[in-house]
């Protein structure tokens, strides 16, 4: 696969996710995005780490620690989400303002 296909597709993941995160208002699809976002980095980290250091393993390091990052906040997210739902009785982002109570 050439290289700018990589980033074509890279640059498409992370607009979806900026797009998604600046016009979301449900919780749940806002933290979708970040992970779209992630994933167009974990793919542009391994891309460069393939094409410019093929022989040390910086970006796929880069990459395990990206991953353990996001598997981390899927595993948080549930809890966050149900409990806000369960205070706030909505998962809008624009509804729940944490701060007020």
């Amino acid at each position: 696969m050439m290289l700018e296909h990589v980033f074509v597709l890279s640059a498409y993941l992370f607009s979806i996710g900026i797009y998604g995160l600046i016009t979301s208002q449900n919780m749940v699809r806002a933290l979708m995005c970040l992970e779209f976002i992630l994933n167009a980095v974990n793919i542009n980290s391994i891309t460069f780490s393939d094409f410019f250091d093929s022989r040390q393993l910086k970006g796929d390091i880069f990459l395990i620690f990206v991953i353990a990052i996001a598997a981390a906040e899927a595993a948080i997210r549930p809890t966050i989400v149900s409990s806000i739902f369960r205070n706030r009785k909505s998962t809008r982002i624009n509804q729940s303002n944490l701060l007020n109570k």
